[in-house]
């Protein structure tokens, strides 16, 4: 049975137009396995009701491609490198100017600094899939960076305050994810949203997503869920939550994604209360 999402919200007399942004490892994708079968229920849902699903994730256009083509997403654009790219499926540009400059800042820094940061860049393919659990051909991927670069942070609070000062001074900003502290010149996956949404034809987003890098998204969103995840930084209480726009799920992962998503499309009051 297709959903009808025409409806009008209460005393409004806005259309319901919906689209979902979500995150993906942690979030769609399983923590170790990065599988996502789990979520396939709320998938078919939103595919029946014609629902714009919009990969919004740390992982580079290259990475997030095979995924996007196996969820069968057509040309839904993605949210790539943690907001700083918006993507087209089948857009082969490969500019790595951006990159090549954030190393050459990160390079830069004083040595005692610098030598506590790892990144991406530093790391070969097989350390990338070491520390993710990528097979090796997926971590060729993940550092194929063209706008940003995701690393481990070695030492203090001090210090990576120092790191990040230093940083912000040459324009690059930085952002925890659930695993990586990932240092860009800006961008977010909110500040993509309204573009993907008014290019679309949607106004209003339920957002997805696990680590403290999701909060702009979660909060944009007129629908925020939180997927529980064990294994890297939580997120803080938000306040969006004392009123129910935003909610946690119980369970982790894909099996929070589907349980969540299914429920909200079953009722679509939980979404209009907080248009």
């Amino acid at each position: 049975m297709r959903l009808m999402w025409s409806q009008k919200t209460q005393g409004m007399g806005r259309q319901v137009k919906l689209i979902v942004f979500t995150d993906l490892d942690g979030t769609l994708l399983d923590h170790a396995r990065y599988d996502w079968s789990a979520a396939r229920p709320a998938l078919t849902a939103l595919r029946a009701a014609d629902i714009p699903l919009i990969l919004a994730s740390s992982k580079t256009a290259a990475e997030i491609a095979p995924l996007h083509a196996a969820l069968e997403l057509g040309e839904w654009p993605v949210i790539a490198e943690n907001g700083a790219a918006r993507v087209r499926p089948g857009d082969t540009r490969d500019d790595r100017s951006a990159y090549l400059r954030l190393r050459g800042l990160l390079n830069a820094l004083p040595v005692p600094l610098r030598a506590l940061y790892r990144g991406f860049g530093d790391m070969t393919d097989a350390e990338v899939a070491r520390i993710t659990g990528l097979s090796p051909e997926a971590a060729a991927l993940a550092r194929a960076r063209q706008h940003s670069e995701p690393g481990l942070w070695a030492g203090d609070d001090s210090a990576r305050d120092a790191f990040l000062a230093a940083l912000a001074e040459q324009g690059v900003s930085a952002r925890q994810g659930g695993r990586f502290l990932t240092l860009s010149f800006g961008g977010t996956k909110a500040g993509q949203m309204g573009a993907i949404m008014q290019d679309l034809g949607r106004n209003t987003a339920i957002a997805l997503g696990d680590a403290p890098n999701d909060i702009e998204m979660l909060e944009t969103a007129a629908r925020g869920i939180i997927i529980r995840n064990d294994h890297g930084a939580a997120i803080p209480p938000l306040a969006g939550e004392t009123s129910g726009r935003i909610v946690r799920s119980t369970e982790p992962g894909p099996h929070g994604w589907n349980t969540e998503i299914l429920a909200l499309l079953a009722r679509p009051g939980l979404i209009e209360e907080h248009i």
